[in-house]
């Protein structure tokens, strides 16, 4: 066996490959062999590493230096200088602003210090595509316990002290949705994973599948011998074909070392996983459309009772949890469920993680003890908002969840608290938005979201959604009226309690916070025909201001359509017979001076 004297963690998750980590690899390959250097420094690709804003990302181990933003052009000099010479590059490093740490690790940069990993505790340190690997970090050990140590009744009991709520929305006690599987009459039972992840702006279980598939593995076969099932299905998105590829190559790797299949690890127990590959539909993200779907038949949620537990796939008794939740199920067996309960709030015990975006300057993954605040998330973890522009309101939930503005920043983040400020918890989408961002237009795009993923099955979501996406357009476009408002709530109210299915009945969410927390935006869309964010085109002249231009030239230099005349010391013009109103000045100009 070869020892290296070097590992070099490249993360390879689908973040960092959309920057270009597949060829920084080839290069680090190119390098490394022209420098003789390949028999002492082995490049391992690993998942999500978290911090998508600053990728490629690689780790360098033993020392656990941290490169970030890592280029093509960048490898020679970084081979020579740190791999051969011993110098490690500082240009490469990251560093806050002004700060004066010179070789900064993981645990010294603001967004890694604040969280707490327990889903993630493989993140960016293993390859998931070597089952060894997850092994040799404690992986399968919670399963020895579980199936050689443990009765069924012991797995529920120790997942209800834990407190763990279902990660995929709704939050419902995971201990006790095991217990009724359990408890239900049956040869035949499901355990399914939910991976289907439709919500704009979230990919929190493809970055877990990517990074540490066995986690997910490990916790559907424990959950099977709670419940008495010997069957598996892993429900995910075709969309997400590294993810897919990943949980292959894990399932074929745990059949061949015994931990799948027949008699696991000698204990008696049968259990086995398949893949389905779901078409993106957005509603077989609700457990009993998925369920359709699994059967071959057209994902649409049905009526309940009877309820999963009772009757799920195929009529017999299953669970079904999402990616995040079956990920902490091995920690807790491992350690305890009063370890787990440890950690949180008195309700939300445990972490969350959440996929940070929008107008945040550290896009990326985390997990963080709940409650924590709203405000820790955003600014300490997620860097503030960038461009000095100013915090507006933050997206929980997707587009079944709602906005938090700026007065309930300090909100803990725990089921019940969120709720009350008109949010879910969801799946853990958050999408940060700044003063540049017209909630009237935000809840327009996630109700035509909603409309056009809507299944159609029953009337109030079919009919009642569509009507709204017709008003919040007609909002938008300068024609909304006064009596708009009232029926807004009066659909979105007749929705809530009437929708077949959860992804219909919070669907009228975002436009019910959008309206108790903006109320003024609207109506300045309808009075003033005026949109205050300079963001609803039809409202909007696209003439500049002389009194507030500062002259600066930004907005001609970066018009696309040539539609702007500037010259130094003088304010903009821009040429309305040219401007094909694209929004790039406004997006741009410093001074807010293009109205």
């Amino acid at each position: 066996m070869t020892t290296f004297r070097t590992d070099l963690l490249l993360c390879g998750g689908t973040g960092c490959r959309a920057s270009g980590s597949i060829q920084i690899k080839e290069a680090l390959m190119r390098e490394l062999a022209r420098q003789k250097l390949d028999t002492e420094i082995r490049i391992i690709e690993t998942g999500c590493n978290g911090f998508c804003a600053q990728g490629p990302i690689m780790i360098v181990q033993p020392d656990n230096i941290f490169y970030q933003k890592l280029k093509v052009e960048d490898i020679p000099n970084l081979v020579e200088e740190h791999f051969l010479k011993g110098r490690p590059v500082k240009k490469l490093f990251y560093k806050e602003p002004a700060s004066a740490a010179t070789i900064p690790s993981m645990d010294d940069i603001p967004f890694y210090s604040k969280q707490k990993l327990i889903v993630l505790r493989n993140r960016g340190a293993v390859d998931p595509e070597n089952i060894d690997e997850y092994i040799a970090r404690d992986g399968y050990i919670g399963l020895g316990k579980a199936l050689l140590e443990m009765t069924p009744e012991q797995i529920i009991a120790e997942v209800k002290t834990s407190g763990l709520r279902g990660r995929g929305g709704a939050g419902f006690p995971t201990g006790l949705k095991w217990e009724f599987a359990s408890r239900s009459k049956g040869d035949v039972k499901y355990a399914l994973c939910n991976a289907d992840e439709g919500d704009p702006g979230a990919f929190m279980d493809r970055s877990v599948l990517e990074a540490d598939p066995h986690a997910v593995l490990e916790g559907m076969i424990i959950a099977g011998k709670a419940i008495g099932a010997h069957q598996g299905y892993i429900y995910c998105r075709a969309e997400y074909p590294l993810a897919i590829k990943r949980l292959g190559i894990a399932i074929r790797q745990a059949r061949n070392y015994g931990l799948l299949g027949k008699d696991i690890l000698g204990s008696g127990h049968d259990f086995d996983i398949e893949v389905y590959k779901g078409a993106g539909a957005f509603v077989c993200g609700e457990e009993t459309a998925l369920m359709q779907s699994l059967e071959g038949r057209r994902g649409m949620p049905r009526s309940r009772p009877p309820f999963p537990a009772q009757q799920g796939l195929w009529k017999k008794p299953t669970v079904l949890n999402n990616v995040e939740t079956y990920a902490n199920i091995a920690q807790i067996i491992q350690n305890g469920g009063a370890w787990y309960a440890s950690i949180g709030t008195e309700t939300s015990k445990g972490t969350k993680v959440f996929a940070l975006t929008g107008a945040v300057s550290n896009i990326g993954l985390v997990e963080v003890p709940m409650g924590i605040s709203l405000r820790e998330i955003i600014f300490d973890i997620g860097g503030g908002i960038p461009k000095k522009r100013k915090f507006k309101a933050v997206q929980l939930g997707g587009p079944s969840g709602g906005c938090v503005p700026e007065q309930y920043l300090d909100t803990p983040v725990d089921y019940e608290s969120i709720m009350k400020v008109g949010a879910i918890m969801g799946s853990g989408g958050m999408i940060v938005m700044n003063d540049q961002t017209c909630m009237v237009d935000m809840a327009r795009f996630f109700m035509d979201f909603i409309q056009d993923e809507s299944c159609g099955k029953c009337t109030p979501c079919r009919e009642g959604t569509r009507r709204m996406l017709q008003i919040l357009e007609k909002i938008t476009q300068g024609l909304g009226e006064p009596a708009d408002l009232d029926l807004l709530e009066e659909l979105s109210h007749m929705i809530k309690n009437s929708a077949l299915c959860g992804l219909g009945q919070t669907g009228p969410n975002p436009v019910l916070s959008t309206l108790r927390y903006f109320r003024h935006e609207y109506e300045a869309h309808i009075y003033e025909k005026r949109c205050p964010a300079k963001r609803c085109v039809k409202l909007l002249k696209f003439e500049v201001d002389p009194e507030k231009c500062i002259k600066c030239g930004i907005c001609f230099k970066g018009c696309p359509a040539k539609a702007i005349e500037w010259k130094k010391k003088e304010p903009a013009l821009i040429l309305k017979d040219k401007c094909i109103k694209c929004m790039t000045c406004i997006t741009n100009c410093p001074a807010d001076a293009i109205s």
